[in-house]
């Protein structure tokens, strides 16, 4: 049985997730505006093979996740995870304003790209760190039976970020044209995340350490180690093998997205960029919701019914998105596999963080979720977009199913996670007995 539903501290879940928004605003930007800027860094060439450049750029970022999820976990868990989102955020900031300056390659020939490339190396450390002391702090600032609608709002915030993005891109779009965007109107959005990441900044000082931190503080010993984490080395693999299906299919239907309906369906930019939005602002009502379920009825079965859709589903939605004609047609298929990923995006968080005792929590989520996120939904465009231009695009479809499908594997046979609680001394999920 859960412990019954306490009253849900908004405060910290507003402080926690805000910050979140904004670097996920920075980082989705990116992916949203490449279309525009891949001109702008590399000689001219056929689209698909700019995309291609920056898409690699893209990833690269993911690559260096996994070294912000070392550092930055590590922080947090001897620390305190205030102290790590404050960093994450100052970095996010710092990252955006490089892009927003980074000289063109008319101008510097590839030092613009090299600009670029730091950049992104700057937001994966960010970003690789911000996972995790976010997911952390949301499930520790919770009572029990909220858990799973408090650590949603990670999800809620990330798209919210990502739409702030979007929502931008389309009022660009239909300002300006597309001459301008391509020329400068691309350095916009990441003005406006350099100064929304440093009003965060101050927000995140005012956050309050949870209480779970604070009670294991100063006698918590190996905090945040290597060591500490080798010693939970099965549930670190676990994070692997749950995330590796979920970041490729969200990554597949939120950045991929809109440059697979503008490359492949035909469809203008514009209104690619309003079937995204349209979805992913269904998607953000949905993960609260699924959240809530989960403190109902367990972890296990979203996950389970994420794992069964995305493997069969991929597939006919993503054969169906690639012929549609106009916005309803692309709108109707797009929102499905948001929904399916839903059973994924929604718990993910908790899930991962009450696998872990508090002294390696952060870095124990952090590790783990960026290698996954690095292999497989860093490179989600980039292979998707390798397919295409080999000539056999319907290959990155079932490439994510398959990983879909190993996942649903792991969601079978997995512990129940609910009823793990998040103070040392006591259970974790690793000690909680499967549920029936």
């Amino acid at each position: 049985m859960t412990t019954s539903p306490a009253r849900m501290p908004w405060r910290a879940v507003f402080g926690g997730s805000i910050g979140n928004m904004v670097e996920w605003y920075d980082w989705f930007v990116y992916a949203s505006f490449a279309p525009y800027f891949a001109s702008a860094f590399f000689p001219k060439g056929d689209d698909t093979a700019r995309l291609l450049n920056t898409a690699g750029i893209f990833a690269v970022g993911f690559f260096m996740r996994p070294v912000g999820g070392w550092i930055l976990g590590r922080y947090a868990d001897r620390r305190g995870r205030k102290a790590a989102l404050t960093l994450t955020v100052s970095l996010m900031s710092g990252s955006a304003l490089l892009i927003a300056v980074a000289p063109t390659y008319g101008a510097v020939g590839y030092l613009g790209a090299l600009v670029l490339l730091a950049a992104r190396l700057l937001q994966g450390l960010s970003v690789g760190g911000e996972y995790a002391a976010g997911a952390t702090y949301l499930t520790e600032a919770a009572p029990p039976g909220r858990r799973g609608l408090a650590s949603s709002f990670q999800y809620v915030s990330m798209t919210a970020g990502q739409l702030a993005g979007l929502g931008l891109q389309i009022v660009l779009q239909r300002t300006m044209s597309e001459e301008a965007l391509t020329s400068y109107g691309w350095r916009v959005p990441f003005a406006v995340g350099a100064a929304g990441a440093a009003v965060i900044f101050y927000l995140r000082r005012r956050l309050l350490e949870t209480s779970a931190y604070e009670e294991q503080d100063g006698h918590a010993g190996g905090r945040g180690t290597l060591r500490e984490l080798l010693a939970h080395r099965r549930q670190a693999v676990l994070v692997i093998a749950l995330t590796m299906g979920g970041t490729i299919a969200y990554y597949t239907y939120t950045t991929y997205l809109t440059k697979y309906l503008s490359n492949t369906a035909g469809l203008p930019k514009s209104t690619a960029s309003l079937v995204s939005f349209c979805a992913l602002t269904a998607f953000m009502l949905l993960q609260p919701l699924a959240g809530a379920l989960s403190d109902r009825i367990g972890r296990r079965p979203p996950l389970i019914a994420f794992g069964i859709g995305a493997t069969v589903g991929t597939v006919p939605l993503m054969t169906a998105l690639g012929s549609v004609t106009g916005f309803g047609g692309a709108l109707v298929p797009a929102l499905a596999g948001l929904v399916i990923v839903t059973g994924y995006t929604s718990i993910n968080a908790v899930v991962k963080a009450e696998m872990f005792p508090t002294r390696v929590r952060a870095l124990g989520v952090a590790l783990p979720y960026a290698i996954a996120n690095a292999v497989f939904g860093g490179t989600a465009e980039y292979v998707a977009l390798w397919f295409k231009k080999a000539g056999a695009e319907s290959g990155f479809f079932w490439y994510v199913a398959g990983c879909a499908a190993v996942s649903l594997a792991v969601y079978l046979g997995m512990r129940e996670t609910r009823d793990a609680a998040l103070t040392d001394g006591e259970r974790t999920a690793a000690d909680v007995p499967v549920r029936a």
